[in-house]
């Protein structure tokens, strides 16, 4: 199996110096549990630190993480791919890109400065004019609306109150809610508060958060494409889901979730059980969000990576198995690998067991049939590990191959 590797350049720190190829087993197979092999660069492109496969035009979209831009790239061969256009707007360290499920538009997340930015797609797969969403307003700011929303919100839900039947959710009535409506930018859903006291903090008043160290500052990361038209985009800086619908060629903002302060929630996975699963970079934990019957997401459970995680660990990648009960975590600095169990109708998760990753800082991950391939990024290789199909857990390395600063691995079909 061909899959593209995203990697960092000298302009980020990285030895890459383009999109490579990699092989595991046969490279027609459906399978990639086969000896894995670095066959080649596929183009030359600076810090390609991601890389999304769009299979109906044969076109690859990689964010230029340095230069603040994304990029397309036609397939001329095999393993072989040309620029297609010039290289376009995104934003400081542009670092996820997704492509819609009908092709005609590309969503480009950046870490550097919180942008979100939507694209159209021409028919050959070109990158056209950027528009740039609203951006991401910190719900713990002096002023923010989550203290109010959320308590208001709690407390009607608490003794049965519909807000959404009364007229009063989801109008956007600053005066009512004391701060931002509930839809519209910066609008907040009902945050999920965990641990001790937390049902009783949320209907007693405004929750105290820690001063922050540093300045808070909007870090959008990824975009999930998800049924129904709607787009989620993460913001591991102000620790927010953000949904979206396309309208108009435009990203319109519907409402945003707010998860724990400073668990920094950094990627996601849609679960055929209706569940959007995030895991947080900086807490080390998964949650799972859920619609409720008026539509609007909210926290419906969380659970941590395991006891085993270390002090300073960082998560990255989540990974469903193929049958979807379970889910993997990375998990940077320790170098585990977090499996994560998937129960009742999608909505309960429990920590199962955290394994070694066989790499060092592993970025990306993904799973094909039985084996979960890794990339290590500062271990410079891939690995692939073997999933037992009844306890979910990896099991030891069973191929490995050097990569250079490895930050992405997409399959290429």
């Amino acid at each position: 199996m061909r899959f593209l590797v995203g990697g960092y350049s000298a302009d980020s720190g990285g030895i890459a110096t383009g999109i490579g190829v990699l092989l595991a087993g046969e490279p027609d197979s459906g399978s990639a549990a086969g000896p894995l092999a670095v066959v080649g660069e596929a183009v030359s492109a600076s810090s390609p630190s991601w890389v999304s496969w769009n299979e109906g035009t044969d076109v690859a979209y990689a964010t230029l993480e340095a230069e603040g831009t994304v990029r397309a790239f036609r397939r001329i061969g095999e393993d072989r791919f040309a620029p297609l256009g010039d290289a376009v707007e995104a934003g400081e360290a542009v670092c996820h890109v997704a492509v819609s499920p009908d092709g005609g538009t590309l969503v480009a997340t950046c870490w550097g400065d919180g942008r979100v930015v939507r694209y159209p797609l021409a028919s050959d797969g070109r990158i056209g004019r950027p528009s740039f969403a609203p951006p991401a307003a910190d719900p713990s700011a002096p002023g923010g609306a989550a203290g109010a929303v959320s308590d208001v919100e709690a407390a009607a839900a608490e003794v049965g109150i519909d807000l959404g039947a009364l007229g009063l959710g989801g109008r956007g009535d600053a005066d009512l809610f004391g701060g931002r409506g509930l839809d519209g930018v910066g609008g907040l859903d009902a945050m999920a508060l965990f641990g001790g006291d937390a049902d009783a903090a949320a209907l007693t008043g405004p929750v105290d958060r820690p001063e922050p160290a540093v300045e808070r500052v909007s870090r959008a990361h990824q975009t999930v494409f998800l049924p129904g038209g709607l787009v989620a985009t993460s913001d591991l800086g102000f620790d927010l889901v953000r949904f979206w619908r396309l309208v108009d060629g435009r990203l319109r903002p519907l409402h945003d979730v707010s998860l724990p302060y400073g668990s920094g929630p950094r990627h996601m996975v849609w679960h055929p059980s209706g569940h959007l699963y995030v895991v947080t970079e900086y807490s080390c934990e998964v949650f799972a969000l859920a619609r409720d019957e008026a539509g609007r997401w909210r926290v419906v459970s969380g659970a941590p990576l395991g006891a085993g995680t270390l002090a300073g660990d960082s998560a990255a990648e989540l990974a469903p198995s193929r049958d979807g009960a379970f889910l993997y975590a990375g998990v940077r600095g320790s170098n585990t690998i977090a499996v994560v169990a998937v129960r009742g109708a999608g909505e309960s998760l429990a920590p199962v067991a955290l394994v070694e990753a066989g790499v060092d800082w592993p970025r990306h991950h993904l799973v094909v049939r039985d084996t979960l391939l890794v990339a290590g990024e500062r271990s410079d290789d891939v690995v692939s590990l073997t999933l037992d199909i009844r306890s979910g857990v990896p099991g030891r390395v069973r191929h490995r191959t050097s990569a250079p600063s490895p930050t992405c691995l997409t399959p290429l079909v």
